[in-house]
């Protein structure tokens, strides 16, 4: 990952006012959670240390840290399903990023259009918050 001096490419690091906002995990990396700027649905979630989101910011493409390879990865150099950057936003604890895509193809590496596709687990939909508080919710 990089340390800040400057980038990979020899670019100036992640503007400072911007780095200063993140809050990084153990390994220094944010949550990216990708969502299509035309539908709203989500797409995937990656992650992104603060040249990764550098190169997401300048580039207009989305780049990922990849966890188990160790290297940055930008999403459809391999597979040709683009990912192009609308907008990106900071949650309030600076701990995960919304980044709104225009998805070329499929998002998930096993071909599907979103890797939550087909991973809905059981969960309670029927509460109200009135049952939560009047102690229904048991």
């Amino acid at each position: 990952m990089s340390d800040g001096a400057t980038g990979p490419d020899g670019a100036a690091p992640l503007d400072p006012a911007i780095a200063e906002r993140l809050t990084r995990d153990g390994a220094g990396l944010v949550a990216a959670i990708i969502q299509d700027d035309a539908s709203d649905q989500v797409l995937m979630l990656g992650w992104m240390d603060d040249e990764a989101l550098r190169r997401t910011l300048t580039t207009g493409r989305v780049t990922f840290w990849s966890r188990s390879r160790q290297e940055y990865w930008r999403k459809g150099d391999t597979s040709g399903h683009a990912q192009f950057v609308r907008s990106v936003a900071l949650d309030c604890d600076g701990d995960a990023l919304l980044v709104r895509v225009e998805q070329i193809g499929a998002a998930c590496h096993r071909g599907t259009p979103t890797c939550f596709a087909g991973g809905e687990l059981p969960a309670r939909s029927d509460l109200r918050p009135s049952d939560v508080e009047r102690g229904s919710a048991a």
